[in-house]
């Protein structure tokens, strides 16, 4: 967990980089709500599916593809 100050346009800039950072670095989505439901068993892989279907033109889904496949 981190605590990202965002109160001025510099630390909202820093944030949104340091996101990104992680993001691209770890290969992971930060707050993606479909992947924190389905790991807490809120929904399950079809689901899951169905939620990265429609999505699939676009980076998002092709994370959430990429979750249902591992």
């Amino acid at each position: 967990m981190a605590w990202l100050d965002a109160g001025t346009h510099e630390s909202l800039l820093q944030a949104a980089n340091f996101i990104q950072a992680v993001q691209e670095r770890q290969g992971l989505m930060i707050s993606c709500v479909e992947e924190i439901a389905y790991r807490m068993g809120f929904i399950d892989k079809q689901q899951l599916m169905e939620l990265a279907k429609q999505l699939s033109s676009n980076g998002y889904g092709v994370y959430l593809n990429r979750l249902v496949r591992n």
